[in-house]
């Protein structure tokens, strides 16, 4: 069981991988109060006063207690994360970082403007980690651009892959949690769709090209594509005339 456990986190990508652990890692660490989640939690005011910038980054690395909800949020980072690096990311590791790059500032900023708008500030101030937006994002993201893929929702009923964050979404309300987690999600993860996938196809322009200096901090790795063994790709070389 432990070497199959150890071959399945050995076997993801690096960024899927890389997120996975310091999620378990930040989360492990505040229940046994080896970190606090004070010092994790997005605060603007330390941010901006005290210069307390590594908030912008641990607020999305917290995913709260450790109870079945978490379990629920590894399962769906582990899965839909590694399902965007391997497929539509393959062999583009700084386009994929790029997104999740996106995704969080979005989400950062959505709640840093919201909890300056009258009537919903206090709404947006109770929002002090996005790790569970960042996530749902990516579900969204996926659902997007593999909309017709079948799924089935705790074995009661299926449906296209295109509903799965509404399905969530719903499941959400049903068990009494905050809808504005998923709906951040949502709003992200709908931005970048539009200006990823959308946008280029309407104006030929694509805004959310990776810059370069990301580009550098990964080695991409080139896409190997299998041949199948009977095909040959060349004439045979012609056979020597033996003289008799």
């Amino acid at each position: 069981m432990a070497q199959a456990v150890e071959e399945w986190y050995k076997q993801m990508p690096i960024i899927t991988r890389s997120y996975l652990t310091a999620a378990i890692v930040t989360t492990v660490g505040c229940s046994l109060d080896i970190i606090s989640p004070y010092n994790l939690y997005l605060n603007p005011k330390l941010v901006m006063k005290q210069y307390q910038f590594w908030r912008l980054i641990t607020n999305f690395l917290y995913f709260r207690k450790m109870d079945l909800d978490f379990l629920f949020h590894m399962f769906f980072l582990a899965r839909y994360c590694k399902l965007l690096e391997e497929n539509s990311f393959r062999g583009r590791t700084a386009d994929f970082f790029y997104m999740l790059l996106f995704g969080a500032t979005v989400l950062t900023g959505i709640v840093l403007i919201g909890g300056m708008i009258p009537y919903v500030s206090a709404s947006f101030a109770k929002i002090i980690f996005l790790s569970n937006s960042l996530t749902f994002m990516m579900v969204y993201v996926w659902s997007k651009q593999n909309p017709f893929i079948h799924m089935s929702f705790l074995g009661l009923f299926t449906f296209t892959a295109a509903y799965l964050p509404w399905v969530l979404l719903g499941f959400s309300i049903l068990v009494g949690a905050s809808p504005w987690v998923d709906l951040l999600g949502m709003i992200a993860g709908h931005a970048y769709y539009f200006l990823e996938d959308v946008y280029p196809t309407m104006t030929g322009r694509r805004p959310l090209k990776t810059p370069s200096f990301i580009k550098a901090l990964f080695t991409e790795e080139p896409v190997v594509m299998a041949q199948p063994g009977n095909v040959r790709f060349a004439a045979p070389p012609p056979e020597e005339a033996h003289q008799d």
